[in-house]
């Protein structure tokens, strides 16, 4: 199915900013949010993640809430006309994620309605696939708008690793950055959306690919790394969008920091790339952000749409990539309109 969809307006919630703006300007200066926690990491160090700084100290799904719905209503700024006549689709952590922050969807959907005063929203949706949650997205959001039943839909995706049992259970599996492990990721949260219409946006969503890696991290049957997952991804993505690999001028990736999703994406590359081209810049978001799950997709858009408007995106098709522990992995292929 050939996409069509244009990307409007976006907002962000995130370690290093509390609107889209801010946030990418931080990113674009390779700044970071990362500071001691009240986490404990073996050493008896205290343990480096990216929390949000929120001018309220709230906790579990109201924390989520509030950072959802203020990205949502910085969204809506730029299109106030889309309020009321939007479709909503949640991006969440896995269901079976240990220490996932979300307990039940839709009380958190009805919270961040009330919080946002989002008014009537058309069948909101709830995608439980974690960082790549915003790729289904897109491929739900594009169907939505093809079928004519709403002119627009916002995506948002919001996620934090900074729960107790989260950090427990990444820290004795070894996954987290501690003096002693550099091969890990740095624990963070954000919430991010995007308003997406049919026309009438700064980026065009021109590809779009998901697939599944057999060969997902730390699996079990120990299967060998081959990167076949993202390879489909990257060829599907490549062929909806009628472009080379050569072609894409910027990547945009999660890269949480584990040396495994450096190996995939390099893989995939060597794997799809038959042309000389010059070296393509990659912008990694945990290297300011830290791990924001389900919240990154709509976050990597959302960056690509203020590179884009403030002339600091190369020109061209512009690449966004994400994989999940359970190797659920997608991309799409943005470009300027």
């Amino acid at each position: 199915m050939k996409a069509a969809l244009d990307i409007v307006s976006a907002g962000m919630v995130t370690a290093v900013g509390l609107d889209a703006p801010s946030s990418c300007a931080a990113m674009r200066a390779r700044l970071d949010g990362f500071q001691e926690t009240r986490f404990v990491a073996p050493g008896g160090d205290w343990l480096i993640g990216a929390p949000v700084s929120l001018p309220r100290n709230w906790i579990g799904e109201e924390r989520l809430a509030h950072m959802a719905a203020a990205a949502i209503i910085e969204a809506f700024e730029i299109a106030p006309q889309a309020r009321g006549q939007t479709a909503l689709i949640l991006c969440v952590a896995e269901e079976d994620r240990p220490g996932r922050p979300v307990g039940d969807g839709q009380n958190l959907l009805a919270l961040i309605e009330e919080i946002s005063e989002l008014g009537k929203t058309i069948r909101p949706r709830i995608i439980a696939h974690g960082r790549p949650s915003g790729h289904v997205a897109l491929d739900v959001a594009r169907r939505l708008l093809a079928s004519g039943s709403t002119s627009f839909v916002m995506i948002v995706g919001v996620d934090s690793y900074l729960t107790p049992k989260s950090v427990n259970h990444y820290l004795q599996k070894g996954r987290l950055v501690t003096t002693s492990n550099s091969n890990g990721f740095i624990p963070g949260e954000a919430a991010a959306a995007i308003l997406c219409a049919p026309s009438g946006g700064v980026l065009r969503l021109t590809g779009l690919g998901v697939a599944r890696e057999p060969a997902y991290i730390y699996n079990e049957t120990d299967i060998p790394l081959r990167g076949e997952g993202m390879t489909s991804v990257y060829k599907n993505t490549l062929a909806e969008s009628r472009c080379l690999h050569s072609d894409v001028v910027l990547k945009i990736g999660d890269l949480v920091g584990e040396a495994y999703w450096f190996q995939q994406s390099a893989l995939a590359m060597l794997r799809t790339q038959r042309e000389h081209s010059p070296v393509q810049p990659i912008w990694a978001l945990a290297a300011s952000l830290g791990n924001i799950g389900a919240a990154a997709v709509p976050a990597m858009v959302a960056w690509a749409m203020q590179a884009v408007q403030r002339g600091y995106a190369p020109a061209g098709p512009i690449m966004v990539e994400a994989s999940g522990d359970d190797g659920a992995c997608g991309a799409a292929i943005v470009e300027a309109r």
